[in-house]
């Protein structure tokens, strides 16, 4: 006697766990082993490559000046810890002077860029405004072309700003693509929500400082990491605009006692005792220049994804 199984049909709109032996993940079915093997060597040999140099550079900073000399300048992995580079670099000089100029810099560079950045994408994202179209022609089009080192150099020796640290920030304040991207914003904010503003009795001003600034945290989070990042690496403003080494910003400095290789003296760090291996130095200066920008991003990178979604085609 034979007995009939009934197998009851998987209920709708479930996708079954198996099929053919491999899982699935959100309906997909995962590759065989061997490419996901494949795949995850090929992803940890890119991930080697950018980590391996980042390693070296920290790993030198710390190094013992003798394993320095054996190794013959970069370090993979020192034998002991020694911070005398980063003592001797932050003890006073060239370095920290540097240092803190690119710090001011890049605080109040953002600041003023961020201001009026937003001020200037405001006006242009509400309709009606007066000469907005041919202001929007105007950014779109420095986003195109750009004066030249040259007249830029005449106009900004013309205003006076040789040897200022306001070289290093009013010739870059407001970014065309920066403006773009904070006018989409604005401008998918709903009407309606600044209408009944008006309404209320609510100025331009109020609208914009208590409404449209408090809901644009997030762009405002990605653009002020665009324009902090672009005026602490900036370095080249500084090698056309500033003859004082006294001026020159950490990237300058960098520039000169790294990439060029020039030697730091005890005059350059004012420290009396004798200084560390240069390859030891050199690193330390570069890691200093890398650690704010490390320290600042995981903190805006939440809102990093979301703002640079803004003005993106939405199906």
């Amino acid at each position: 006697m034979t007995t009939s199984r009934t197998v009851s049909p998987a209920p709708a709109g479930r996708t079954p766990r198996r099929r053919r032996g491999r899982r699935l993940v959100l309906g997909t079915p995962l590759p065989p082993w061997p490419v996901q093997a494949a795949k995850a060597l090929v992803l940890g040999i890119f991930c080697a490559l950018v980590i391996a140099p980042f390693v070296a550079i920290v790993s030198t900073s710390i190094a013992p000046r003798d394993q320095i000399s054996r190794a013959g300048g970069l370090v993979l992995w020192p034998d002991a810890v020694n911070v005398d580079a980063y003592r001797s670099i932050l003890s006073g000089g060239v370095v920290t002077q540097a240092a803190l100029i690119s710090v001011g810099v890049t605080l109040v560079g953002t600041a003023i860029s961020l201001f009026t950045s937003c001020l200037l994408a405001y006006g242009l994202s509400r309709p009606g405004s007066f000469g907005s179209r041919g202001m929007l022609l105007v950014v779109l089009f420095s986003m195109l072309f750009s004066a030249g080192i040259i007249p830029t150099y005449l106009l900004v020796r013309g205003l006076g700003l040789i040897d200022t640290l306001w070289a290093l920030i009013l010739p870059t304040m407001i970014s065309g693509f920066n403006v773009v991207v904070l006018r989409s914003f604005f401008m998918n904010i709903p009407a309606e929500l600044l209408e009944s503003a008006r309404i209320d009795g609510a100025g331009e001003w109020r609208i914009f400082s208590g409404i449209v600034i408090p809901l644009s945290k997030a762009v405002l989070a990605v653009i002020g990491l665009f324009y902090a990042v672009s005026y602490w690496n900036a370095y080249f403003n500084a090698l056309i605009y500033l003859n004082d080494s006294g001026l020159w910003p950490l990237q300058l400095v960098l520039r000169t006692y790294v990439i060029n290789e020039t030697a730091l003296s005890n005059t350059d760090l004012s420290v009396a005792e004798n200084l560390p291996a240069q390859p030891s130095l050199q690193m330390a200066i570069l890691v200093v220049s890398l650690v704010p920008i490390l320290i600042l991003y995981p903190f805006l990178q939440r809102h990093f994804a979301k703002g640079m979604m803004i003005g993106a085609v939405k199906g």
